[in-house]
């Protein structure tokens, strides 16, 4: 009698520390020590503070080897992390991907607002990028978004591409909304 193979699971750690390429290869490290796989991975930096989030895929066991080793390795390497068990995302075959860019000058209230839009839209927030930048000719802050979302099913696009710009256009934001599309290598 053969016994079914175990059920994947996920762990998801996010670490905040100093040094961006020793935290990446201490995580991958560990990961593979712990035998589990890296599945996603995004790292920023903020400042003098970097951020990684690290999607790590296991067998119960090998995510428990994860969970614990982390403590020694945060006082060894100096990092502080944060971690949560998750489950695989529903696959959304109906949904469908977009981005939204935005650019204008930078007021607090833009990113809240442009989530409000997507609120109230039952639109998906997927990836959010946003920096902002000192204009070159002008010296203002500027900011710029760039949003990938999902449309629910049976969403009407050109209705809601005319809502966004209109939404855009009150708030005096550069903005674009157009289907996402992978990159070239």
């Amino acid at each position: 009698m053969s016994t079914p193979p175990a059920r994947e699971q996920f762990l998801v750690i996010s670490v905040l520390g100093s040094a961006p390429m020793e935290l990446t290869n201490v995580l991958c490290r560990a990961s593979q020590e712990s035998r589990c796989s890296v599945v996603s991975t995004r790292l920023t930096r903020h400042g003098e503070v970097c951020a990684l989030v690290v999607q790590v895929a296991g067998s119960w066991d090998g995510l428990a080897r994860m969970e614990t080793g982390l403590p020694t390795l945060a006082k060894r390497h100096d990092f502080t992390y944060n971690l949560t068990r998750s489950l695989p995302l529903d696959n959304r075959p109906q949904a469908l991907p977009y981005v939204a860019y935005v650019s204008a000058a930078y007021r607090p209230d833009i990113l809240a607002e442009l989530c409000q839009f997507f609120i109230d839209h039952r639109v998906e927030l997927e990836n959010l990028t946003c920096d902002t930048y000192q204009a070159p000719q002008t010296g203002g802050t500027m900011l710029n978004a760039t949003l990938t979302v999902t449309l629910p099913a049976g969403t009407q696009i050109s209705w809601l591409r005319d809502q966004f710009l209109d939404f855009a256009d009150a708030l005096n934001l550069d903005a674009l909304i157009e289907p996402w599309r992978p990159q070239n290598p």
